[in-house]
């Protein structure tokens, strides 16, 4: 927490007090400049600061060379060795302090960082640390803090990208006991919790602990389940677990060690590794931060050589984020004062001597520009030996990016990169800014590694404690259906189908499970299997083997297994045997499809007679005949007997349609009628669990089941309608009845029903449908990776047949069928199946009448103008035609009907060559 105004005054007296004069590298420029005094604070004695110190040194005298940037201004470099000490660091930053530094580099060290982030907020002197990764070194904690490298936030959700990648649950945290170690563990928990995994065991030791600590450490991580180790320590000590894990044999197959980048620092910096060395870390994954090839980091790279005080030929990426910083610095600053800016201090009046106070406080001065310059240093963005420099809203670096490596040989092999901005990816970071974000799983992509014991194998990632304790494994105590589990006197104790099918499961499994069964259960009812499960969920029991529903409830505090039984909500209702029915040719259709079947032979007929009456010799004759033709053409058609030919186009039309209608009609009635015949027929009063919902009758529901449960919260069943049964009740409550304190109707998971009916000579039988789908399987402790081996061994058992010989060896008896057949309205033929045909040849019945009439009437306008010409040359010519129309009677126009069509076109060649006569004579 950050510590009030008075605890800060006190911590500085009590520091003055120790006050000791420390030596001083100061680099300036050319005579005649401004001289600003810039400070840099690090343990120069240290893998990062041998690598940091020429570094710096170097970005400072570019800076100074520079013509284009400060041209009136040369950077003072004020050096400060904290020699690994979180006291001296600070008395080293308040010596900085004293020396009216704008600005200060460093501190590498995170405990370092949070003392004197305290400081220079209160002096308002920005703190450019390219070391101090901790994460909990807040933006708004400390706003004069700002971070110039990445921060361990977006290294700890990279290995948990990489955890869930290699899909491990589990994962045991090796870290140093300070801020940087505690901070940096605390946010993986964080970001393994998002994924589904965890941190199984915290093994922390404090900074500077001695090999025989570690050695301890190690032995006891060594008998946990996990395999899967995440160091994230300090890289002057991290190779001493690697020396001890490799004397405990842990650094062979099986095992999994993920580093942070400490060991790429280390390595990276090291002018060559040993073979000891090499062999130590052979297999181990590592971080890296990335930095992406550019000119400017190839020139740095080839004048590393040439650079003063060095002590390596090689560097680490600390390097690199620290010559970044002194150019951020720079260029901040050129702005600062090209926009008119000026340097100056003054006093801090909280920190002005008293009586009692040290003189030696009275150097500390505040910058006055402070919170100008750290907003232009905010603002500032261009191009880095580390790539593009910029900052986010919560003061980070923009574009956090890691490469994944895995060591092997003397050196390092890329298996790819991780970046926030897309996840896990073979294809560098910079390519994939300009698309799209995707951090989809199946987007996830690197290299195979070669795992310690030189394997390229997955290792699991776990085994089963090495401390001697079997699986406790938790076994329902069934009083009925007891052929599913019970109680056994054999060398296990318990027996049953689901006892056989996990044994064989495990047996599929390439390392053993020790493990031993405990009944659960009083032996004189079934058990709770929800206190079952929850008694697994709450670490009472390793897990459950036996006949345990999976439902969704179940699912969100405990693993389950691939199904290795299906099972459902049944009903199961007494039945009878239907007796012969003389009517039963009737039964195929309903009645309301017998009718309109009628109707339609009866309508279709008469429109054939319509459509064949005027051109058809066998459609015509006296009117009883008529009738009797349409009633017989009309029902022949049933078996395609009819006698009587279709001449005109019309007719035979209509007949094309219906004769399709009555094929599809003919053979739907065959198959029903076949089937109604030949399936024996049952009948009851419950047809499924619509009608027993909507019933008042009892309900039987087996005693611990969660049928109960799911009728009472999901169906809204009241609760005393509900009877708990025992297996030995189920016949006699379903003989007694609803009405003699029995049941109607029996509601029970498919395999105990299918059991039961097996005993009852198929007086009883399951009526409707299955209403829920689910299934059983063996239940485990959440992100128990036991339950994924399992299903995997459970599908096997499916595949080779094994699974079927279990249930066979337990269950096969003889079976009832499962649903009832009575004939009821639902299997009837309906007029819904068939109501397209009769429309479509309805409406080919309309359109053949409306074209027959049409030209009926055409003919007998021509007919009837004839007749009207002739009246008007033997009457008065005055008269019009309308009114000789007006005087046409119904009559005749049925007359005129009803004439055969010979006669009509007969008639009207007569009419024409009378007036081809007439016309002739008048010529003459």
């Amino acid at each position: 927490m950050k510590p009030h105004g008075h605890e800060r005054r006190f911590l500085m007296l009590l520091i003055s007090w120790v006050w000791v004069p420390m030596g001083i590298i100061c680099m300036a420029g050319n005579s005649g400049k401004k001289e600003l005094n810039v400070g840099a604070l690090f343990t120069l004695n240290s893998a990062i600061g041998q690598s940091v110190r020429p570094a710096i040194l170097a970005a400072i005298e570019d800076v100074n060379s520079d013509t284009s940037i400060l041209k009136d201004t040369t950077l003072k470099l004020i050096l400060r060795d904290t020699n690994c000490s979180a006291f001296l660091g600070t008395v080293d930053a308040l010596q900085l302090m004293g020396s009216k530094v704008v600005a200060t580099i460093g501190p590498q060290s995170s405990g370092i960082a949070h003392v004197i982030s305290n400081v220079v907020n209160e002096l308002q002197v920005p703190l450019l640390s390219f070391g101090a990764t901790d994460p909990s070194l807040s933006a708004l904690q400390y706003p004069y803090f700002l971070r110039t490298t990445v921060s361990d936030y977006f290294q700890m959700y990279a290995i948990a990208d990489l955890v869930e990648y290699f899909q491990w649950r589990e994962v045991v945290a090796i870290y140093v006991d300070d801020d940087y170690g505690r901070n940096g563990i605390s946010v993986l928990g964080d970001a393994l919790e998002k994924k589904r995994s965890k941190i199984s065991y915290k093994a922390a030791f404090p900074p500077g602990a001695s090999r025989s600590d570690i050695n301890e450490l190690l032995v006891g991580v060594n008998i946990l389940e996990s395999r899967v180790f995440v160091i994230h320590v300090n890289p002057d000590s991290g190779l001493t677990i690697f020396s001890v894990a490799k004397e405990l044999q842990m650094m062979g197959s099986g095992y999994v060690w993920i580093a942070t980048d400490w060991l790429s620092c280390l390595v990276d910096s090291a002018e060559a590794i040993d073979l000891d060395t090499a062999n130590l870390i052979q297999g181990v994954v590592a971080f890296r931060h990335y930095t992406p090839d550019s000119d400017l980091k190839t020139r740095f790279t080839s004048q590393w050589g040439n650079l003063k005080n060095k002590s390596s030929t090689k560097f680490n990426s600390y390097a690199l984020y620290a010559y970044d910083s002194v150019w951020l610095l720079a260029r901040a600053l050129d702005v600062f004062l090209n926009g008119g800016g000026t340097i100056s201090f003054s006093d801090d009046k909280k920190l002005s001597p008293t009586n009692d106070s040290v003189v030696h406080l009275t150097s500390l001065q505040i910058f006055d520009q402070g919170p100008e310059l750290l907003k232009i240093l905010l603002a500032t963005n261009f191009t880095g030996v580390t790539g593009q420099v910029g900052f986010d809203l919560e003061k980070n670096l923009i574009h956090p990016a890691f490469d994944v490596l895995n060591i092997g040989g003397n050196g390092f092999r890329r298996l790819g990169y991780w970046s926030n901005y897309s996840g896990l990816s073979v294809v560098p970071p910079e390519t994939l800014y300009t698309k799209p974000p995707n951090t989809s799983t199946s987007n996830q992509h690197l290299y195979p590694p070669i795992w310690p014991g030189e394997t390229t194998t997955k290792p699991r990632g776990w085994v089963f404690p090495n401390n001697g304790k079997p699986l406790q494994i938790a076994v329902p105590y069934r009083v009925v259906f007891t052929e599913f589990v019970t109680k056994d006197n054999g060398a296990l104790g318990v027996r049953g189908y689901c006892i056989d099918v996990f044994e064989a499961a495990l047996q599929l499994l390439p390392y053993p499970v020790l493990h031993q069964y405990t009944l659960y259960g009083d032996g004189k009812s079934n058990p709770s299997y929800t206190g079952l499960v929850n008694d697994v969920a709450q670490n009472r029991y390793d897990a459950a083997v036996g006949d345990v529903t999976i439902t969704t409830n179940r699912t969100r505090i405990v693993d389950f297994t691939q199904p290795y039984m299906e099972s459902g909500l049944v009903v199961v209702a007494p039945v009878k045997e239907n007796k012969s029915n003389p009517w039963a040719f009737l039964l195929p259709f309903s009645w309301q499809m017998w009718a309109v079947t009628g109707i339609f032979f009866l309508f279709v007929g008469s429109v054939v007679w319509i459509l064949e009456h005027r051109m058809n010799t066998e459609f015509r004759g006296p009117p009883r005949q008529q009738i009797v033709t349409v009633f017989w053409f009309s029902f022949s058609t049933m078996f395609f007997s009819h006698r009587e030919n279709t001449v005109s186009t019309l007719g035979r039309l209509v007949l094309l349609f219906w004769l399709f209608v009555v094929l599809i009609i003919n053979s739907s009635y065959t198959a029903s009628l076949t089937s109604i015949l030949t399936v024996r027929q049952l009948s009851t009063r419950i047809q499924g669990i619509d009608s027993l919902i909507s019933s008042s009758d009892p309900i039987g529901i087996q005693q611990g089941s969660f049928a109960y449960k799911y009728l009472t919260d999901q169906l809204s069943i009241s609760e005393s309608r509900l009877r708990v049964l025992k297996k030995d009740d189920y016949l006699s409550s379903l003989e007694r009845g609803p009405t003699d304190g029995g049941v109607a109707a029996i509601v029970d998971e498919l395999p105990y029903i299918q059991l039961f009916l097996s005993t009852t000579k198929c007086e009883y039988s399951i009526v409707g449908q299955e209403f829920t789908k689910s299934g059983w399987g063996f239940v485990f402790q959440r992100d128990s990776p036991l339950a994924v081996d399992l299903s995997t061994a459970v599908l096997q058992l499916s595949e080779s047949g094994e699974l079927q010989r279990i249930h066979d060896k337990w269950l096969s008896q003889a079976e009832c069928s499962s649903q009832n057949t009575a004939v009821d309205d639902n299997v009837r033929l309906s007029l819904k199946s068939f109501w397209g045909l009769f429309l479509i040849c309805g409406i080919a019945c309309f359109i053949a009448l409306a074209i027959f009439f049409w030209r009926v009437c055409v003919q007998y306008a021509r007919y009837n103008t004839e007749e009207e010409q002739q009246n008007v040359e033997q009457s008065e010519p005055s008269c019009s035609g309308r009114r000789a129309l007006r005087a046409s009677s119904f009559r005749d126009l049925m007359g005129f009907v009803d004439k055969k069509e010979t006669e009509i076109k007969e008639m009207f060649w007569r009419k024409s060559e009378d007036s081809k006569r007439r016309a002739s004579s008048d010529q003459y």
